[in-house]
């Protein structure tokens, strides 16, 4: 329980301390440089990985299989994203670490006896006749009323 609280401590002590050093070996201007490109990158990986990811998950859920590794895999990649956004070369380090994607296979192994994902999926409808073209819907699934938008921000000029 302790060891989350002397992290959230100490990480700022580490990071200031990165920065000296840095700063001290490489100038001022390239060391705010550095924090600004890592920012960069930091958003381009998630947007270039992120969408492979979603991808992944998608073709998962729909074979129907254990989407678990992937939601893991997505889960990181914020992370890591945020690491790297967020200024600090030790949370860059780490951040980049994580888009490797043996290192999140890793951590899949880490904690995948103790993650489960419950699925419930259904298709939203059911065939009655062998016929494939024709899809039986029940009373619950469809209405041929228009739907009311009974909301105070309605506007009646508008008609909806």
């Amino acid at each position: 329980m302790r060891l989350p609280l002397v992290l959230i401590l100490i990480a700022p002590l580490v990071e200031i301390a990165g920065f000296i050093v840095v700063g001290q070996a490489i100038g001022i201007l390239s060391t705010i440089g550095l924090v600004v490109l890592s920012a960069i990158i930091g958003i381009a990986l998630l947007r270039h990985q992120g969408t492979g990811i979603l991808r992944k998950l998608q073709e998962e859920t729909r074979r129907g299989a254990n989407p678990g590794s992937q939601l893991v895999h997505a889960a990181l990649l914020v992370v890591a994203a945020f690491l790297l956004i967020i200024p600090g070369f030790v949370g860059d380090i780490i951040g980049l670490l994580l888009f490797i994607p043996a290192i999140r296979d890793l951590a899949w192994k880490i904690v995948s006896d103790r993650f489960v994902v419950r699925t419930n999926f259904s298709s939203g409808y059911t065939r009655t006749s062998g016929d494939a073209d024709v899809i039986d819907l029940g009373e619950d699934d469809y209405s041929s009323e228009e739907p009311r938008h009974d909301t105070p921000w309605r506007d009646p000029r508008i008609g909806r």
